[in-house]
């Protein structure tokens, strides 16, 4: 989910209804007409009513935050409600999880609301790997053996009375992040994912969207390398975090592979975009990002958007972020029921015109002026909140110290030497003289 870049939804009309909300079998998306922008550039299909979304929480507490948010918010509805899978086991990622029951009562309730759903590609997902594991993985997808997991998986959601789910399936594959990496393989990480969407369309009363949704930038591998084809993918997302390599908005925009080739990439195509996740990271407290993304959003009407909303990267649960906090609640603040108004431009020295695209936009609407109402998020960690997981299903921080090779000998030193080492002692392979990679584990 978070943590990123390196490694970590809506009433349809017509011609979307028609191609977005199908069921049975298997069928290619239509193409949607595109059009040039002011400077001739060729934009996505905008979605009729863009859905604004948050991360809260992973399982029922994320359900009762919506309530809270959208209040802060004074009335704008947050119409996407989204959680991950845990990617642990085989078990979980065929939806056993109980919270999934809580999601889809929210989404039922509001015939226009959107259920967004990520899904591991591989289970232990979050645990390192050699590349020759992950390939040896995505070799095993690709020729159908996981194939019934996830034709589990979609049984759970039609029964569940959520259809028309929209999986981001292994996402932020061009990173380093997690096991469903598509660079050891990019060919078999393709057609792994077209098997897996074939076994999930096979599931009668199925209404999947399928929501392809890279890391912004290069990373590890092109993302474009990873795409598995206009037939199988529904949504062209994209995870775009405030961090390096890019120090600003506009290099977010044009850096290769960035913001800029994802808008053309997805109207070559003919394809809606989403951001599953957004929000900040490297650079802190940052009003600029917030206010840049949120004109972007207007600007290119995505199906839909979801704030990653905890700290580092949160505006409503973070109270690290009071500026960027105020930003986000002044521009969608009494929002009801409509796509977000323009971000105001930030402001400017004497004498220095605005930085960056896309330029001076009218201002938002301003905030309450209700001293009751204060301009700091609600605690996240309020007593209504029963529980919370000791480690909620997040991904893990790829800056983090590296982890001890999991690869490796144990050495049998006797229990009494253990007891004195505080466990047994444990040999990288490569310290015998024999790589990990050549290991066939």
């Amino acid at each position: 989910m978070a943590h990123r870049q390196r490694r970590r939804r809506t009433t349809w009309p017509g011609l979307l209804m028609a191609a977005f909300l199908v069921s049975g079998v298997a069928s290619p998306v239509p193409s949607h007409a595109a059009e040039p922008d002011d400077d001739g550039r060729t934009n996505p299909p905008p979605a009729a009513a863009p859905a604004l979304g948050a991360y809260l929480d992973y399982g029922p507490t994320g359900v009762r935050r919506i309530a809270k948010m959208q209040k802060w918010l004074g009335g704008t509805e947050l119409r996407v409600g989204h959680t991950y899978l845990p990617g642990d086991v085989w078990e979980n990622i065929e939806g056993k999880p109980s919270f999934l029951a809580d999601w889809a009562a929210w989404r039922k309730a509001k015939k226009d609301r959107m259920f967004v759903l990520n899904v591991p590609m591989l289970e232990h997902h979050e645990k390192r790997a050699r590349d020759k594991t992950v390939r040896r993985e995505l070799r095993r997808g690709a020729r159908g053996s996981y194939d019934k997991h996830f034709a589990t998986l979609a049984r759970r959601l039609v029964r569940l009375g959520v259809p028309d789910t929209v999986i981001v399936l292994g996402w932020e594959m061009n990173g380093v992040t997690y096991r469903h990496r598509c660079g050891p393989d990019p060919a078999s990480w393709r057609k792994y994912w077209r098997r897996i969407v074939t076994a999930m369309r096979s599931v009668p009363g199925q209404k999947f969207r399928f929501d392809f949704a890279p890391n912004r930038g290069r990373d590890d591998i092109p993302w474009t390398s990873c795409y598995p084809g206009d037939d199988v993918v529904d949504i062209l997302g994209m995870d775009s975090y405030d961090q390096p390599p890019a120090k600003t908005f506009d290099e977010q925009v044009n850096e290769p592979y960035g913001l800029r080739k994802h808008v053309e990439f997805a109207a070559e195509h003919g394809k809606v975009i989403s951001y599953p996740e957004w929000g900040l990271f490297r650079h802190g407290d940052n009003p600029e990002y917030v206010r840049r993304m949120l004109h972007w959003f207007d600007t290119y009407k995505p199906l839909y958007n979801t704030v990653t909303d905890y700290c580092p990267h949160g505006v409503w649960q973070c109270a690290k972020n009071p500026e960027s906090s105020k930003v986000f609640r002044s521009t969608l603040y009494g929002q009801a029921g409509k796509p977000p108004a323009p971000a105001e431009p930030p402001p400017t020295e004497p004498g220095r015109p605005t930085p960056g695209e896309p330029g001076p936009v009218p201002p938002g609407p301003g905030p309450p002026t209700d001293p009751a109402d204060p301009w700091v998020p609600e605690d996240p960690w309020a007593p209504e909140d029963p529980w919370l997981p000791e480690e909620p299903w997040v991904p893990e921080d790829p800056w983090a110290p590296e982890e001890p090779a999991e690869d490796c000998e144990p050495m049998n030193l006797g229990s009494w030497i253990e007891r004195w080492l505080g466990g047994p002692l444990c040999v990288p392979f490569t310290w015998q003289g024999l790589d990990r990679g050549d290991r066939d584990f």
